[in-house]
């Protein structure tokens, strides 16, 4: 792992849990943790109901957009992060790979994306402190 551990989020679309986790921990670790996040087939846009979830805690996320995993992305990040796209994510030995269970935002309102916008942010919360601790 490099000084600046780099974090990267997939899900299929990179409208909703991904750029939710990619806001968190932009917010949340500032300029300690490189934060990228792509999807498998990513949609035209994010979902509303994330943006909105996300500025309640004060966080704009209005100006991402889902974008393409490549495997570039894949080599560049010391830590994988997928979200419900299991096998899309391709494999390199020496990285590390976690697999989040999270409910997916798609076609929720706002009121089903909290409580998944409050379980990312505990994830990344244990998260920043293990790649702090290393």
């Amino acid at each position: 792992m490099s000084d600046t551990p780099s974090v990267l989020f997939v899900c299929v679309h990179n409208a909703g849990r991904s750029q939710m986790a990619a806001g968190w921990l932009t917010h949340l670790a500032g300029d300690r943790i490189e934060v990228r996040s792509a999807g498998s087939e990513p949609a035209e846009r994010i979902n509303p109901a994330a943006v909105a979830a996300m500025a309640e805690v004060g966080i704009d996320i209005t100006g991402q957009r889902p974008k393409i995993l490549t495997t570039e992305a894949v080599q560049d990040s010391d830590v994988v992060i997928t979200m419900g796209c299991g096998d899309a994510c391709p494999f390199f030995p020496g990285k590390r790979y976690e697999d989040w269970k999270l409910d997916d935002p798609a076609g929720q309102g706002i009121e089903a994306v909290r409580p998944i916008r409050d379980e990312i942010r505990a994830r990344i919360e244990k998260l920043i402190a293990e790649l702090d601790a290393r």
